[in-house]
């Protein structure tokens, strides 16, 4: 089936737009993380960072890559930033300094030895969080409207299959994975302390983003009514 050339030349356009803008925040993300991870270390010779960060930074480069080509606006939600909810304006703020220490602890343990991770655990944790990443490209393709703000999109539709017959929210299942499993593939036991907080901030903002989608999306009560759960099968 070929594309309606209208359709391809507003995708063509928006690739345009998006690019260089897309190539500035991922490099500045992967800088930024480096320096988060390596500067507390002290040193480059820490290997978990690597393998934590091409974990995470390849296959995030080729999801980029592919959506680029065959779905832009969806990369384009993907980039918004700024909350309209005033809740979750709240919630951002306060997880920042949270979130800062969750990866700075990981280096500081690194440099002084304070907990000792064995090879088969962080190695075994990476893999979570590449499973975690894999559930989040499974999101992606079942819901083009995953945007990583709340907000309800013009002509949205209700997904209920997939992933989403599951849990109502299994992007943040994959959110949840990879950051829980973070610390443990970076070398510290002592950073779980510091991630372990995204439990209560997600609850948080699932509850407040099911009630914009009461409000907003027609249909999402009676999907909740078939999809009893909203993070974990048979917990919540």
């Amino acid at each position: 089936m070929e594309m309606n050339p209208d359709i391809s030349s507003t995708n063509a356009s928006l690739r345009r737009r998006l690019m260089p803008v897309v190539i500035r925040r991922w490099g500045a993300a992967f800088l930024l993380l480096g320096l988060i991870l390596f500067l507390p270390a002290g040193t480059i010779h820490y290997w978990q960072a690597w393998v934590f960060m091409a974990t995470l930074a390849l296959p995030a480069l080729l999801v980029v890559i592919h959506y680029m080509k065959t779905d832009p606006e969806l990369i384009e939600r993907r980039m918004r930033m700024r909350e309209k909810e005033r809740e979750q304006q709240l919630l951002i703020k306060l997880s920042y300094p949270l979130f800062l220490l969750a990866f700075i602890l990981p280096g500081l343990d690194h440099r002084f030895g304070w907990s000792t991770v064995p090879l088969a655990v962080a190695l075994a944790a990476d893999g979570i969080i590449f499973c975690g990443y894999l559930l989040f490209v499974l999101v992606l393709k079942e819901n083009r409207y995953a945007s990583r703000v709340v907000e309800v999109a013009q002509d949205q539709p209700v997904i209920s299959t997939g992933p989403y017959a599951v849990v109502r929210h299994p992007m943040y299942v994959s959110l949840l994975m990879i950051y829980l499993a973070s610390p443990i593939a970076l070398g510290s036991w002592w950073a779980m302390a510091a991630s372990c907080w995204i439990i209560l901030v997600l609850v948080q903002r699932i509850r407040n983003e099911e009630d914009v989608l009461a409000r907003s999306l027609p249909g999402y009560q009676a999907y909740t009514r078939i999809t009893r759960f909203r993070l974990l099968p048979g917990v919540w």
